[in-house]
């Protein structure tokens, strides 16, 4: 299961932080498919949000064929994305960069601007 954080001082509507973090669930392996999500009960309990600001994530995930609501029972993971599971050795190298970085008195905008400064380079022209 998905613990949803919400970050009410970045700027990205609540209800795309929760799709945001279902897909990165889904690309790390955290969440395959036929895994439930949380009710939006459950999500509004550990969050404080609007009930109506849950099931809008979760019609967008629908809607992209993500996830699938069943009546009575909640709602499912039908797919994955990406290969990148969570305990990839890639995933120990980028922590211990984020460590040096950080001990090098960069501060995360300085982190995720050069993170996404190389991908950008790395990546031009991929439509994903």
């Amino acid at each position: 299961m998905v613990d949803y954080r919400i970050d009410r001082h970045s700027g990205v509507a609540t209800y795309v932080q929760i799709v945001q973090q279902t897909k990165q669930a889904l690309r790390l392996g955290l969440l395959e498919p036929g895994d439930r999500l949380p009710t939006a009960r459950e999500v509004v309990e550990a969050t404080a949000i609007n009930p109506n600001t849950v099931l809008k994530a979760y019609r967008e995930l629908e809607r992209e064929g993500l996830v699938e609501a069943r009546r009575g029972l909640g709602t499912f993971v039908r797919r994955s994305l990406g290969t990148a599971p969570a305990d990839s050795p890639l995933r120990t190298e980028l922590e211990e960069w984020a460590d040096r970085a950080r001990a090098a008195g960069l501060e995360r905008d300085d982190v995720a601007a050069l993170f996404t400064a190389v991908l950008d380079k790395h990546f031009q022209g991929d439509p994903s």
